[in-house]
C-alpha cells in the first residue's frame, strides 16, 4: 500500500482516522496493520500533518499526535489540536470510522492527573467528540504487553471506567481492543475493524486488514 500525498483530494468518501496522544505508537500500529508507509516518528510530536495511504476505495488517515510534542511550543500544539478537530468536522460524513489508540497501561494515571486539576483529559475529550459528531469509534489500548497477565482485565476495567463507560471492560468488547503493535499481537483490532466492514457490506475490504 503506498502512501499518497494526495489521497484527500482524490474524491475518496470511506475514510478511517487513527487519532491519538502523541507517543502512543499510532503510526507503528498502523504500519503493522496496513502495512502503509508512513512516517513513523522517533520523538513525542514528530506528525504534524495527516499522513494518507489509500487502498482501493478506503482512505486511511494518521492524524497528527496531540498533546506533548517534544521541541514543539505550546502555541503549536493547540493549532495541531484545532486542525484535528476542524478536520474531523468538515469530513465527518465520509470518515466511517475512527480508531483511538490510547497508551494502555499508562491511560488510567493520565487521567487521573488531568481530572486532578479539574480538566477533561484530551483522550476522552477526544473520544467523546468523535461519538458527539456520530462517528462509530473503537478504542485501541496499545503496549499492553508491558502489562501483566494477572492486571490484564483490571487495567482495562479502570480503562473502561475512565472512558465514560461501565465496567467490567468485557461488555465493551466492541469497542475496546487490546493490542500491541511493538508484538505484532493485533487480533482484536483486526477483528473490530472487519466486523465494522462487513456490517457496511465492505467484506473485499477484507484483504487489507
Amino acid at each position: 500500500m503506498e502512501t499518497s500525498k494526495t489521497a484527500a483530494e482524490s474524491g475518496v468518501s470511506f475514510e478511517i482516522i487513527f487519532v491519538g496522544r502523541s507517543n502512543v505508537g499510532k503510526s507503528s500500529l498502523l504500519k503493522e496493520l496496513f502495512g502503509a508507509k508512513v512516517k513513523v516518528g522517533k520523538r513525542p510530536g514528530v506528525t504534524l500533518r495527516p499522513a494518507y495511504a489509500q487502498v482501493s476505495d478506503l482512505l486511511i488517515t494518521d492524524m497528527p499526535g496531540f498533546g506533548f510534542m517534544s521541541g514543539v511550543k505550546d502555541r503549536k500544539q493547540d493549532i495541531v489540536k484545532d486542525k484535528t478537530v476542524h478536520y474531523i468536522e468538515d469530513n465527518a460524513k465520509k470518515i466511517k470510522l475512527g480508531v483511538l489508540v490510547i497508551d494502555g497501561p499508562a491511560f488510567p494515571q493520565i487521567v487521573d492527573r488531568w481530572g486532578s486539576r479539574n480538566q477533561i483529559p484530551i483522550d476522552v475529550e477526544m473520544f467523546d467528540f468523535l461519538r458527539e459528531v456520530g462517528i462509530d469509534t473503537i478504542i485501541a489500548a496499545n503496549k499492553m504487553d508491558k502489562v501483566k497477565e494477572n492486571e490484564y482485565d483490571s487495567l482495562l476495567d479502570e480503562i473502561t471506567a475512565r472512558l465514560g463507560l461501565e465496567p467490567p471492560w468485557q461488555n465493551w468488547k466492541h469497542i475496546i481492543a487490546p493490542v500491541s503493535a511493538k508484538k505484532g499481537d493485533l487480533k482484536a483490532l483486526k477483528s473490530l475493524l472487519r466486523d465494522r466492514l462487513h456490517e457496511m457490506k465492505r467484506d473485499d475490504l477484507f484483504k487489507y486488514v
